[in-house]
C-alpha cells in the first residue's frame, strides 16, 4: 500500500460524519464531485470500497468503519496539537518541567523547587523521577528544561548537556527517635549493633561510606540498599533500620521520618548537581533554584 494522502482521509472523514458527498462539499467548501473523486482514490489506495449506497443513501463498509476509527482518532489528535501550538509560546515560558534522578534526596529538592512556587507568577511545575541515563535522553530532545542530580553527566555518554553544582552537604546518619540516645553515645561505632540501611552498591554515595567504614574498620549490618532515596527514609521511619542523608535536611528528617540525626560524617559528602541543556542558564526559575542552593547548602 502507498502511503495515504491525508487529505483524501479528511474527504472521508467528512463524508462519514456528515452522513452524505453533498453535505460533506459544503463543509469543505468543494463540489460533490471533487470529494467523490478523491475518495475514489483514497480506495484505490486501500483496495477496498469505504462506502456502499443503500438505496438513495450512503453507509460505510466494513473496511469504511475501520478506516474512521483511525481518521477519528487521527484528527483528533491532529485538533490537540493544533491548539498546543496556538498556546505554546505563552505556556514554554511559564512551565518548568524537572527530571529528579531517584537517587537525589527528595527533600533537598522540594526545598529547591519550592521556592519556584513562590513566585508571584509562578512557573507551572512539572517533575519526574527516574535513573540518570533516561532523564538525560528527554532533556536532548527538550521535553526537561532541567535535571536534579547526585552525579555528573557520564562522560561516555554523548549528550550535550552541562553540569551546575548547586552545592554540597556534609553527610549523617539518622535513627529512629527511640534508638537516637544509645546510637549517639558509640557512634560511629554503635551502628554495628543495628541494621542499617545503604543507598544503592553503584552509587558513588554508598562507594564513600563503604570506604568510610573501611577507615574505621567496622562491619555494618546492611540488611537492604535503595536506588530510591525516599523509600530509604520510610524504611528507618518504619523502625527497620538507621540510614545516612545529607546533613543539611536534618530538621526536615526529624519532622517527616521521625528521625534523629546520631551522627556526622566529616569526611564524606554528597554533591547536588543540576544539569541543563545550555553552558548558562537562563530559565528565570532555574536561576532562582540556583539562588536558592547557595543559601541553603554549603559550597
Amino acid at each position: 500500500m502507498r502511503h495515504l494522502n491525508y487529505n483524501h482521509l479528511l474527504y472521508f472523514h467528512t463524508v462519514a460524519r456528515e452522513g452524505s458527498v453533498a453535505k460533506a462539499a459544503k463543509v469543505l467548501h468543494l463540489t460533490p464531485q471533487t470529494v467523490s473523486g478523491q475518495i475514489k482514490l483514497l480506495e484505490d489506495v486501500i483496495g477496498e470500497p469505504l462506502f456502499l449506497r443503500v438505496g438513495r443513501g450512503l453507509t460505510l463498509s466494513d473496511t469504511g468503519r475501520v478506516v474512521q476509527t483511525y481518521a477519528d482518532e487521527i484528527f483528533s489528535v491532529g485538533t490537540a496539537l493544533a491548539q498546543r501550538l496556538q498556546n505554546s509560546g505563552q505556556e514554554s515560558a511559564r512551565a518548568l518541567r524537572v527530571g529528579i534522578v531517584d537517587s537525589f534526596p527528595k527533600l533537598v529538592a522540594c526545598r529547591l523547587l519550592g521556592v519556584t512556587l513562590k513566585d508571584d507568577d509562578p512557573a507551572r511545575l512539572s517533575c519526574s523521577e527516574g535513573k540518570l541515563e533516561a532523564l538525560l535522553a528527554d532533556l536532548s530532545v527538550h521535553r526537561l528544561d532541567l535535571i536534579l542530580s547526585d552525579r555528573p553527566v557520564p562522560t561516555e555518554l554523548n549528550v550535550r548537556a552541562y553540569n551546575h553544582i548547586l552545592g554540597s552537604s556534609r553527610m549523617a546518619f539518622f535513627a529512629p527517635n527511640d534508638w537516637s540516645e544509645r546510637l549517639s553515645r558509640g557512634f560511629p561505632h554503635s551502628l554495628v549493633d543495628v541494621p542499617v540501611l545503604m543507598p544503592d552498591a553503584s552509587s558513588a554515595l554508598r562507594r564513600s561510606l563503604d570506604h568510610w567504614f573501611d577507615e574505621l574498620a567496622i562491619a555494618p549490618q546492611v540488611v537492604a540498599e535503595f536506588d530510591d532515596s525516599a523509600l530509604m527514609k520510610t524504611f528507618g521511619e518504619a523502625g527497620l533500620g538507621v540510614f545516612p542523608a545529607p546533613e543539611v535536611i536534618a530538621s526536615e528528617i526529624s519532622r517527616s521520618f521521625h528521625a534523629t540525626q546520631i551522627g556526622l560524617i566529616t569526611d564524606v559528602t554528597e554533591t547536588f548537581i543540576a544539569i541543563s541543556p545550555q553552558r548558562r542558564l537562563r530559565h528565570p526559575s532555574v536561576l532562582r533554584i540556583a539562588k536558592m542552593a547557595r543559601q541553603v547548602l554549603n559550597t
